[in-house]
């Protein structure tokens, strides 16, 4: 990818963040990728990664913007997940 391409596309930029953060956080990133929207349980399910790193790479997705979440319709006490880079 050319750098006019990562200047005119803001999905490059949002995974050229992600490439920053740390395994786990890219992990839980392409764990959403695939998977339309999923819980905190859910990613620590999808990934075999424990609860407390799931719970620190969302919060390093979040800071760089890769994440969006909202409670779930189901279940308000839990969040759903989604990705916000393409």
């Amino acid at each position: 990818m050319s750098a006019t391409e990562t200047e005119t596309d803001p999905d490059a930029e949002g995974w050229e963040a992600v490439r920053e953060l740390p395994p786990s956080a890219k992990l839980v990133a392409k764990a959403l990728e695939y998977n339309e929207r999923l819980t905190q349980s859910q990613l620590a399910e999808e990934t075999l990664l424990p609860a407390r790193t799931v719970r620190y790479a969302l919060s390093r997705l979040e800071e760089c913007d890769a994440v969006d979440s909202r409670f779930s319709f189901t279940d308000a006490r839990k969040r759903v997940y989604t990705l916000a880079i393409e």
